[in-house]
Parts: structure tokens; sequence; C-alpha cells
């Protein structure tokens, strides 16, 4: 009886070390460059870091929903640039000063094509990799067209506010958009049947299938919501930078990924979840400003990025094994 228990405890504390390890070891990144740099314990350094991860992060969050049905989307890059460039168009051509109009109408697009990809790839089982691959140079091409390969200025104060304005003079906005959505895609994918038919698809697609889930549409949902993330952090960049640009969001589906992968979602599908994902983005939030701070060269920013896909993926196979 004690040496069941003992074995039990030991895999609970087993399951524990899996679940946790990621958040122990941005703990410990947080504070050995706490010892090392008095700049990064300051709240402002810890406020920038957010700023700087909330449009990725926002686009981890939705590519969380499409990895654990077991898909990958790799056009959420070029949708940033579409989206972009048809906010630009609408704000000084189409609907001069109105925002909002402009918002939805970028939106709009960023959901067609999330539509199409979950259509292509859930209706003729097409592979996710294959299917968003090609969408990626189709959208890419279509800002370019629609922006006629030019920035444009964006002088409107209130899309400016979007991207560097403060609620109670501290957070900025970006922050606590990515915050509200992270808060709403926890109770979408873990306390709603969508969740976890989302799960279920991923993990176990024909068992999914014999179980009466209709997988077309919950695998269509994943793909919107994807397009809609992608839409919310186009408008978050565009407001940062205040230009609408066809040549931007170039590799942002990998920050995307990668926080997903280093958070605990796994490639092969059902596995994930949301706390996961934002401690993973916080890690590469929390590397890019540690190598700023120590005035290490960006390029090394761009192989430890790498390196930590490559472990994180090895880790997962290993556990997936055991």
């Amino acid at each position: 009886m004690n040496k069941s228990k003992l074995i039990t405890s030991k895999r609970i504390l087993q399951l524990n070390l899996q679940r946790y390890a990621i958040g122990f070891i941005l703990i410990a990144m947080i504070i050995g460059m706490s010892l090392v740099s008095p700049v990064f314990r300051t709240s402002g350094n810890a406020i920038n870091i957010l700023l700087q991860v909330s449009s990725n992060g926002i686009l981890a969050i939705g590519m969380l929903f499409v990895m654990v049905t077991g898909g990958i989307d790799l056009s959420i890059g070029s949708s940033i640039a579409l989206t972009s460039v048809v906010l630009g168009k609408m704000l000084t051509d189409v609907a001069p000063g109105n925002l909002w109009i402009g918002i939805m109408a970028a939106v709009a697009v960023t959901v067609l094509f999330g539509s199409l990809n979950g259509f292509m790839i859930s209706k003729f089982n097409m592979f996710p990799f294959v299917v968003t691959l090609a969408t990626q140079l189709v959208i890419r091409g279509a800002a370019y067209i629609v922006g006629q390969g030019a920035s444009v200025t964006l002088v409107s104060p209130k899309l400016r506010a979007i991207g560097t304005g403060k609620a109670f003079g501290t957070v900025p906005y970006p922050v606590i958009i990515f915050l509200v959505i992270a808060f709403i895609a926890y109770i979408l994918l873990h306390k709603t049947r969508f969740g976890r038919y989302v799960y279920a698809i991923g993990g176990n697609r024909l068992s999914a299938i014999s179980s009466g889930i209709n997988v077309f549409r919950v695998q269509m949902a994943a793909y919107i919501i994807m397009g809609i993330c992608a839409g919310i952090a186009g408008i978050i960049t565009t407001s940062r930078i205040s230009a609408a640009q066809p040549n931007i969001g170039i590799g942002y589906e990998t920050d995307a990924i990668a926080a997903c992968v280093i958070g605990g979602t796994s490639f092969s599908g059902g596995i994930g979840n949301v706390s996961g994902t934002m401690i993973g983005i916080l890690m590469i939030g929390v590397i890019y400003n540690s190598m700023n701070l120590l005035q290490i060269s960006s390029y090394w920013q761009t192989v430890t990025k790498g390196v930590l896909i490559l472990v994180a993926v090895l880790l997962d196979l290993l556990m997936n094994k055991k």
C-alpha cells in the first residue's frame, strides 16, 4: 500500500515538473537578469517587455487554437501586412477619418483568409503546412497590390492612440488588449464545449468524428480565431509605426509558433494551454530584452530562438514517448 502511494506521488511530481518546468525556467531567468542588470528589474522595463510581446502574444494565442487541432498557420505574418495596407487604404482613400470602418474592414479581410485556410484544410483534408504556405504568398502579394508596394504614413491620432496610448497613464493599451484576448481564449479553450472539441480533434480526429463532433465547423472556427487575432495584431503594429506597410510582419509566425511550442503545445495536436503559451511568449520577450540590455548582437537573438524551438520539440518528443 505504501509502495503504491509512493509510486503515485512520484508520478504526480513528475507530471507537475513537466507542466510547470517552463515556468520555473522563466522565473530563474528573471531572477538571474535582475541580479545582473539593475535596469531589468525596474517596473518600466517590465511594462516594456509586455508591450514588445503584445502583438506576437496575440498571434500566439490564435496559433494555439490552430495547433491544438493539429494544424499550423504560416500565413499570419502576411496577414499583418495585408491588415496594415487595407487599414491604410480605408483611412486615406475610402473612408478618411473613420477609424472603426477601417478597423472592421481590415479584420474582415484577415477573417476571410482565415476562413479560406480553414475551409481547404477541413473540407479537403489538405496539409495545413502546404495550404498556409501557399496563402502566405497569396496574402503577401495581395498586400503589395493593395498598397502598390509603397509605405503610407498615417496621421490619425485615434489610430496612434491604440498602439501608444496608456490606461491610467501607466499600462499601454496593446498590453491590455493582449491580456483581455488571453483571458477570453482561456475561457473559450478550457471552459467550454468548443474547447473540448478542439482538444478532441487534435488528440484523435477519427475518434472525434466517431463521437459526432462536427470537425469541419470546429477547425473552421479555429482558423477564423487565428484570422481575428492576426487582424488585431496587425492593427496594433500599424498603430505603433503610424504607417501602412506591405512589407511588415515577416517572421511573425515564427515567434507565434515558438511561443506555443516553448509553452508545451505539441505539433501533433491535442496538447497545449493558454498559460503555457503566455509563459512561452514572455520567455521570448525576456530573452530579447536581456540581450539588448547586455548589448548582445541581434543575430544571436535569432539563434537563441531557434535553439529554444529545437529544445522544446525534443522535450515534447521525449515526453510523448514516456
